[in-house]
């Protein structure tokens, strides 16, 4: 089917993030695949290219447009090249709408051009060892000392944690507050007490880094309060849809790749003295991924197109996020089974995909996580 909701100028920036990769990202993937982390040299190449910041005014270094779909055309070129380590989708959709929505002029004009650079990489430390993603558990405490916040505990799971010059850390600032006793607060690379622990050892995207954060009496400006003051709770489910609706377009994308890629290997991998193309199993297995695929496309599409539009609610976004990355799961087991022991060997893109993208049904509210709030929606 054809696609619908792209125009001309989102097709030219398909082929600029097409050379971009091609130039900047693929010659290299696999150097940082093994070395753990992303080269500081190809976040600001990105930021010459006009990839970073793509909804950040003008003003301030960034691309200036509040259209959706040039980020769904990124996730979707980087996750078909097999470079989702890089975490543009992390920088520009999921922190991003922090620092354009809720900082004041003096942070804008003090964070936002190295955000678009790239000499300002970014991350948001939620999670904790003893809570995940369990606000109402979350001990990491910002105290209020007059002139500044002095911060303590630990964070782990946080993406770009030992590249990040800037992390937006989830404190709690009204200890009887409970998940609304919450507050942004940012701290910037070099601040005393803040330490890095180790870059994790991960089955998949070993390319970025993520790591465990700590916070000893950590005294930070006033002025690096994010928003409201005990209003982190609001500001975390406002931006939700957005980053699930973005996982959720790099899950249909994958899909669709590994069809593309396994589609062309059973044509030319033989068994028994013909193609496994000729197999009415096989056929029926690549009938099933390419109908699933086709459907799922058409909702995430629409998907796109409202959230483009403003009116993406967080239920379909759930859903979105949901069946994406589920059958992007599936998908990658099918057609990993389909190259037999060949899809086990991991010079072939079919294995990198299937740990690369298992952490999908997990980061940004877990399967189970967005049927509850579906069965919520319809049953409250």
């Amino acid at each position: 089917m054809q696609r619908q909701i792209f125009t001309e100028e989102h097709d030219a920036f398909r082929a600029t993030v097409r050379t971009f990769l091609d130039k900047e990202v693929l010659p290299y993937y696999e150097q940082w695949e093994k070395d753990g982390i992303v080269s500081r040299d190809a976040w600001l190449a990105a930021g010459r290219q006009g990839l970073l910041g793509l909804a950040v005014p003008e003003e301030y270094g960034g691309g200036g447009t509040t259209d959706f779909r040039y980020s769904a055309v990124l996730a979707e070129e980087f996750t078909r090249a097999g470079a989702p380590g890089f975490a543009v989708g992390l920088h520009n959709d999921i922190i991003g709408p922090y620092l354009t929505s809720l900082a004041t002029e003096e942070q804008k004009r003090r964070w936002l051009p190295g955000f678009c650079s790239g000499e300002t990489v970014t991350a948001i430390a939620m999670t904790e060892p003893g809570a995940g993603s369990d606000l109402q558990a979350l001990r990491t405490t910002a105290e209020d000392k007059g002139d500044h916040w002095l911060l303590n505990g630990s964070k782990t799971f946080i993406s770009n944690g030992i590249l990040a010059d800037l992390v937006i850390v989830v404190a709690r600032t009204t200890p009887e507050g409970g998940a609304k006793g919450l507050s942004l607060i940012v701290v910037e690379r070099g601040a005393e007490g803040f330490e890095r622990g180790r870059n994790l050892d991960k089955i998949g995207q070993r390319s970025q880094d993520t790591a465990e954060l700590f916070f000893h009496d950590v005294r930070v400006p006033k002025e690096n309060l994010l928003g409201e003051r005990d209003g982190a709770f609001l500001h975390l489910m406002t931006n939700l849809a957005q980053e699930r609706v973005a996982i959720a377009v790099a899950g249909i994308a994958a899909a669709e790749h590994l069809l593309e890629i396994t589609t062309r290997y059973v044509k030319e991998r033989e068994a028994f003295g013909r193609p496994l193309a000729k197999l009415q199993h096989i056929r029926f297995e690549i009938a099933e991924m390419a109908t699933e695929c086709a459907v799922t496309r058409t909702f995430l599409d629409r998907c796109v197109v409202d959230h483009a539009e403003g009116t993406l609610d967080a239920v379909h976004a759930s859903m979105a996020k949901w069946w994406a990355t589920e059958l992007q799961k599936r998908v990658a087991d099918r057609c990993l089974q389909l190259h037999g022991g060949y899809g086990y060997m991991a010079e072939y893109p079919v294995a990198r995909a299937f740990t690369d993208g298992r952490v999908q049904t997990i980061y940004g509210g877990t399967t189970e996580i967005m049927k509850e709030i579906i069965g919520r929606s319809l049953l409250a």
